[in-house]
């Protein structure tokens, strides 16, 4: 009750400070914006806009920069831009920007496959605990491969060949149940030969009759193995969970 009523208190303090502040803003505004104006360091069209242009090409830079992981000095990657734009005599000659370049690039090489290598032990390792225990589940069906599947919907239809073009319905997912492609997002069925896509749809796919629906946990060498490609959110010895809806053999 005590605290409740200090809470109370507190507010009612805060909603009076925050009137009389609205009160002396509305009665100091126009001093304000004039005085603003006179800070700004934009005074015309020309200004904002090669403001706007710098502004762009940083986000895009430093968006460039994230995905590949490159980490620099932005201050002095700044500081290179503007000497560029100026025209003045470089601080580094263009020898030693080469040899600059060639080492930085050989050490963010050697970093990127330290991670991947890193990486790829994580990944298995989550995979080969989540595929041992989920090899017990009600369910679910483990193959030679490795493959792991559960009939959601069994279907009434004729099972593909390798030979065969099918279209389906699909939705893949990490195994932290985050979603990198989804065929009902699109609204748009995928359609494809049996034998051009990863090993473990190809060998489900025979499995599967037509009206069929089937969940299927693949290990990374029945996906994308070590090395998916660049810029993927699926990492290196990633395995994948699909949800797969066989809708027809293409004739």
């Amino acid at each position: 009750m005590k605290r409740c009523a200090i809470a109370l208190c507190l507010l009612g303090l805060l909603t009076g400070v925050s009137n009389a502040q609205d009160e002396k803003t509305k009665k100091e505004a126009p001093a304000a914006k004039k005085e603003e104006n006179s800070k700004s360091p934009f005074k015309t069209t020309k200004d904002k806009a090669s403001y706007g242009l710098g502004l762009n090409i940083g986000r895009n830079i430093t968006r460039s920069f994230e995905q590949d992981g490159l980490k620099v000095d932005f201050d002095l990657l700044a500081q290179g831009l503007i000497d560029a734009f100026k025209k003045v005599d470089p601080k580094l000659k263009d020898e030693e920007i080469r040899e600059a370049m060639a080492a930085f690039q050989e050490e963010m090489r050697a970093k990127k496959a330290a991670d991947a290598k890193a990486a790829v032990g994580i990944n298995k390792k989550e995979a080969a605990a989540f595929l041992a225990k989920n090899g017990k589940a009600k369910g679910v069906v483990t193959t030679k491969s490795g493959l792991q599947y559960i009939v959601l919907k069994a279907g009434k239809g004729k099972s593909p060949k390798t030979t065969d073009t099918v279209k389906t319905h699909y939705r893949g997912t990490l195994l932290s149940g985050k979603e990198f492609d989804s065929s009902y997002k699109r609204n748009q069925p995928a359609t494809f030969p049996v034998s051009g896509v990863i090993k473990g749809w190809t060998e489900a796919l025979q499995l599967m009759k037509v009206g069929s629906k089937f969940k299927l946990f693949v290990p990374s060498d029945l996906a994308y193995g070590d090395n998916p490609r660049a810029g993927s959110p699926i990492g290196p010895g990633a395995m994948l969970v699909f949800e797969v809806e066989l809708l027809e053999i293409v004739k």
